[in-house]
This record gives C-alpha cells, structure tokens and sequence, in this order.
C-alpha cells in the first residue's frame, strides 16, 4: 500500500486555474494558446491520421444477438474476433436503462457548466491526486515539460461503495449522486454480462473469468493506492480548440485496469484508436456504448484479447463529454493469465505473474517515464 502511495507521487496532476480556464473556454480566435498547452512535436509524432475519405469503422457487437439463443454463437465469435484483433468496439442493444443514461448525461453536462469556483470544490488534494477534479494527470515527457491537457475531468471510486469519497463527488447539481450510483450499478451489471460471454469464447469458465473482476464476498475495492478489484470512473470535458492540431485531450495511452466502458455524454467524435500505425477516428453511433480492452484483460487472457492504444484531440467548434467506466480485475490478487487457459499443457504463460500491489506500483512508475507497463511483463 506505502510503495503504491510514493509511486503515485510520481504522476502529475494540476489544478486548473482561472488562468487555465479562460484559454480553454475562449472563443476568441485571436487568443494565442500558452506553451503549457502546445504539444504540436508530440501530435506530429505519434503519427497519421486516417482520412475522411477512406472508409473504415469501429467494429459493432450486439448484446441483443449475444442474448438470442440463436444468434448468440455467431455474436460471440465476433466479439472474440474483435477483442483479438480490435480490443475495441460499439456495443448496440446494451440494456443499461436509457433513463439513467439521460440522466448521467445531463448531469455531466450541468456540472461542467459550473463555475469554476464552484468545480474546484472537489478539486483532488493531498497524495490522492486522483480522486477529485482537475486537469487530467500528465505523464512521461509531457509531465517532465510541464505540458497540461486540453480538457477537464473528474476521477472518482464508484464500487463498491464502501470505498467512494462521497466528499468528492460533486453536490451540484443535485442530480449527479444520484445519477451517477445508478449508472455504476447498471454498467457493473452489463459488465458481468459481456465477461459471460467472453468467457464462452475463451473456452473458461464463466466463475473463472467474472471472479476474477467481482470479488464474491464484495470485500475488495479498486482505489488508486492499489486495492484489489472494483470500479471508477473518469468524466471529461473536452472545450473546442480552434487550433486542435496544436493540443491534444489524452495522450496516446492504453487503459491499465481490466475493461473500460464509455459513454458519450456529448457525441462530439475525439476518440482515436492506433491501428496498422494509423490513427482511426471513432465515429459514435447513436445509442450505442464504446468498450475496450485493458492491460489486465489482455494479460488474463494470455495475450489473447488486445488492449489498443488510444487518445482523444479536441474538436475546432464542438465540445466533448465522455463518461468512463473502468473496471479492475485480478486472480487471488495476481494479475496474471488465467490458470484455465493454461491447464494440461495446452498453453504456455506470455505474461508473468505479478501482485496487483506491485502491478499497480510498476504501472504508475512506468507512466511517470512515458512507457507502458505491460511490455514489462512478457515472457
């Protein structure tokens, strides 16, 4: 828990300030953006963005064929198939409630439009620079230049509940507790539902593959300091940028917990996965869910299912708002593949065994120098 705590102190994370706050919500044209926010080197670096002109598009799975008795094998294999080779896709027919989405949706929406003053009334504190609202944590040599994100966010414990900050989620408006308690629980259970499924296509057990992201006696809890399973969630807002090929939301990155889920609060498009060497830009479709593999879904799975990397660019006139659901997972507090894919001989471990304690260390010190964790651990 201590060792995690000091690894933790070696991301950087800013408070965002007036300052801040009038270059990202300026309208003015002729306002000059501040180096802090100039990331043009990086941007042109991380490569190619795939054209308008070219057709492509984010896999689509539909929980309602998972769920058909008669088209349930076929849907599975497909999304075996895309989580080997996309580690992302649309998910259509998802079941989470459509009135607990509109209200998820509106109340990251009202809360953004906040007062700054009244924002940073959950601003994080302390050594928990997490949890809270701010600017979203800097890593590698963006954090060592002391580069910021064009965006502003909220981290926060939502599962179990035992193990949120209530002080930190935000009393205004008076909707988002409450919304965002019946979101969590509605994209808990759609998460066990899609791991079913997922384990069907592995060819483990169901107890197998669920256990290892829902601990049956509700005991164990996600929080940054390393804790062992359970759900956060991150809400951004990304404010247009007339001059977007100079910033970036989130740099490229991938997602170290088990399995992500997100919500388009504002369908403004700003998701872009690496594919091929390229950048794929995500075009969300209306109703649907965006979900993706973690690092620790592709070490469970023995290298099977792909976590891609990722990032998120601002848009010139329309700003964006994205709820994200991270769900963490271990085996018996190991992050390691799964003992059923192993057995009999009829696999061989790619990724080594490490406690989810020194996991969650290695990926914060592996963050603060701009390298990605999971490379660390194949065999």
């Amino acid at each position: 828990m201590e060792e995690a705590a000091a690894a933790a102190k070696l991301i950087s994370r800013d408070r965002i300030t007036d300052a801040a706050a009038t270059i990202l919500f300026s309208t003015d044209d002729s306002v000059k953006i501040p180096e802090r926010f100039v990331r043009t080197d990086e941007v042109e670096a991380a490569g190619e963005v795939v054209g308008e002109d070219e057709a492509f598009e984010l896999p689509v799975v539909d929980m309602a064929k998972l769920l058909d008795p008669e088209l349930s094998a076929s849907e599975t294999a497909k999304l075996g198939a895309v989580c080997r080779d996309w580690g992302f896709f649309q998910l259509t027919s998802h079941g989470v409630d459509e009135e607990v989405i509109r209200r998820m949706k509106e109340s990251a929406a009202e809360f953004f439009r906040l007062p700054l003053e009244s924002k940073n009334a959950i601003a994080f504190g302390g050594e928990d620079k997490f949890q809270g609202f701010g600017h979203h944590f800097s890593t590698g040599p963006a954090a060592a230049a002391g580069k910021l994100d064009w965006a502003e966010c909220v981290f926060l414990v939502t599962q179990p509940v035992h193990g949120r900050k209530m002080e930190l989620w935000p009393p205004n408006p008076p909707s988002f507790r409450d919304a965002l308690d019946k979101y969590s629980t509605e994209t808990t259970d759609l998460t066990r539902r899609l791991l079913r499924f997922m384990a069907a296509d592995l060819g483990v057990s169901e107890e197998a593959l669920v256990g290892a992201f829902f601990s049956t006696s509700g005991g164990a809890f996600f929080s940054i300091s390393g804790d062992v399973k359970g759900q956060s969630v991150g809400i951004h807002h990304y404010p247009p940028c007339r001059q977007p090929e100079k910033v970036l939301g989130i740099s490229p990155h991938t997602d170290w917990p088990g399995l992500t889920v997100l919500l388009h609060a504002v369908d403004t498009p700003g998701l872009q996965v690496r594919r091929g060497g390229r950048w794929l830009p995500v075009r969300p479709l209306p109703g649907a869910l965006v979900v993706n593999v973690g690092d620790i879904l592709h070490v469970l799975t023995n290298g099977e299912y792909m976590s891609a990397e990722h990032r998120v660019v601002p848009d010139a006139e329309r700003c964006r708002i994205t709820v994200a659901m991270f769900q963490d997972a271990s085996v018996d507090g190991m992050v390691a593949p799964l003992p059923e894919l192993l057995e009999g001989g009829q696999g061989r471990a790619r990724y080594r065994s490490i406690g989810k304690h020194e996991y969650t260390k290695g990926n914060f010190v592996a963050l603060a120098e701009g390298a990605r964790f999971l490379d660390s651990l194949k065999k």
